[in-house]
């Protein structure tokens, strides 16, 4: 499942270039509380969406075509059926370390990850999976230490 945010606050403009916010730390707090940890837990992705400056719109560079993006995403689900015949949202238990094996750097890096983030084990699982289809879309074979460190980013943390 996947979180988008385009505010981590009531009025909206937490982290705003333009604007400042004028929530309360308080208020904050009660805002993300709204969210409880298990359930953010259970959230492959989350991604911030920050309000763009008029200089950022008017300078924003041509977006890359559809075509070739369905060409990816339409490839790398082959990849994944063809390798463990389902998606890899769908690993889990031994079938995802099966699928996910880690070479001794990446697996290093994952672990310090996990424990400085304090993952779960939901969470541990959530990051290998991702980085699974995140190594499949760059139509790698394996999972790098590259492929884990976005997956990584895309972990929530917390919703303020």
């Amino acid at each position: 499942m996947v979180h988008c945010d385009s505010h981590g606050c009531p009025c909206g403009h937490l982290g705003d270039p333009e604007k400042g916010c004028t929530c309360t730390a308080s208020e904050r707090t009660r805002y993300a509380a709204r969210i409880s940890g298990p359930l953010l837990d259970r959230l492959d992705i989350v991604c911030r969406v920050p309000r763009l400056t008029v200089d950022e719109l008017t300078r924003a560079p041509e977006p890359e075509a559809s075509v070739p993006v369905r060409a990816r995403i339409t490839a790398a689900r082959r990849t994944m059926v063809e390798r463990q015949g389902v998606r890899n949202a769908d690993l889990a238990g031994q079938a995802l370390r099966k699928y996910v094996p880690l070479a001794t750097g990446p697996e290093s890096f994952v672990r310090a990850a996990a424990r400085q983030l304090g993952l779960t084990g939901r969470g541990f699982d959530r990051v290998l999976r991702v980085a699974r289809t995140v190594a499949d879309l760059a139509g790698e074979a394996e999972v790098g230490e590259t492929h884990l460190a976005e997956a990584v980013t895309y972990r929530p943390r917390e919703l303020t």
